[in-house]
């Protein structure tokens, strides 16, 4: 593989709409899960250089982070730019070159952003070897990276969703997943994206430590917990079904059964930063909110009522809340060639 070109790839972070958590092993094995999520128009971008043989530059425009080598047999894992290290050492790198990531959704914002930089990755380094990969394999390697390079607990939802973008209905069962896009008309998703608000309530715990404190509660036979997780698949079909009754009051009365549930999982899944925000918000007008990802921070998304998003944005920022703008995303992962300036 000859590197004589710089190439970029984007890859969609995502909103969970209902179901999350389902997607996790070992319920997801178990019982079988559902999901429901969007892609938004908020990336994970990577760019490669070239540089000669055996040099290898590893940086990140968000931690002011740097690696430099010369032997991918020598990258070790140690907190420093370690998903571009396994990237490179799972899909390979046979010729030198820069690596350059940058995200655009804030840190652990609970919308799968580290999953969406996986997909970019491994995107950007099948595209320089030729692009034989499909959207189901990258987000596949991309998840690997994480749970076997990394040994980060974690879903396969968000990785899908960055690969394929859109909305969808995923389904989990026995290790196989299959993606739905649903099926909605351009007057409802331009309705969708004017009301819905996507609030930075500040960064979230390490989703990974959650996840393996819920699952070891649901390996224990917790009764709670698996009932809750339950009702979380239920909520992706309840879902579903709202989204292609295109009713707005329904989408917000599955996104607060979601929310009641996902709070059943552990007791810091709310914050008090979180709570005053849906009070402030709720005063206002809105139909329905949850929190995005694993919660106990990042970011939770509220569907405020009709032309009252205005009123709910202010609500939130007045109470240090960030508005996060974003629309609908249908491109998934996305690479390129960069042109000469």
């Amino acid at each position: 593989m000859t590197l004589n070109r710089v190439a970029r790839a984007r890859a969609p972070v995502r909103i969970d709409l209902a179901g999350g958590w389902t997607d996790v092993a070992p319920y997801s094995v178990d019982r079988g899960g559902a999901v429901v999520n969007a892609a938004i128009t908020r990336y994970a971008y990577a760019t490669i250089r070239p540089l000669p043989p055996g040099q290898y530059e590893l940086e990140s425009a968000d931690y002011d982070a740097y690696y430099e080598g010369h032997d991918i047999r020598e990258l070790e894992y140690d907190g420093n730019l370690d998903l571009v290290k396994a990237a490179v050492r799972r899909r390979g790198l046979e010729t030198g070159a820069h690596i350059t990531t940058r995200s655009e959704a804030p840190p652990g914002s609970g919308t799968g952003s580290s999953a969406a930089m996986g997909v970019a990755l491994v995107g950007l380094l099948d595209y320089i070897a030729g692009g034989d990969m499909g959207p189901s394999e990258i987000a596949e390697m991309a998840h690997l990276l994480e749970v076997e390079e990394l040994g980060v607990s974690g879903g396969r939802q968000d990785q899908y969703a960055a690969a394929y973008g859109g909305l969808n209905f995923m389904r989990f069962h026995d290790g196989d997943l299959s993606v739905e896009p649903l099926q909605a008309s351009e007057d409802f998703l331009r309705e969708l994206e004017k009301h819905l608000l996507l609030v930075y309530t500040g960064k979230s715990r390490l989703s990974g430590n959650i996840i393996d404190r819920v699952m070891a509660a649901y390996r224990r036979g917790d009764p709670g917990v698996t009932s809750a997780l339950d009702n979380l698949a239920d909520a992706a079909e309840q879902m579903r079904q709202a989204l292609a009754a295109e009713s707005l009051r329904r989408v917000g009365d599955v996104m607060n059964f979601n929310w009641d549930n996902q709070k059943r999982l552990y007791d810091e899944m709310t914050t008090i930063k979180i709570e005053a925000l849906i009070e402030a918000t709720s005063q206002v007008g809105i139909l329905g909110v949850k929190a995005s990802g694993a919660g106990g921070g990042g970011c939770i998304f509220i569907l405020s009522q009709p032309d009252r998003e205005h009123l709910v944005a202010t609500a939130a920022e007045d109470l240090g809340g960030q508005i996060i703008s974003f629309k609908l995303d249908f491109s998934g992962l996305r690479r390129w060639t960069a042109t000469a300036i």
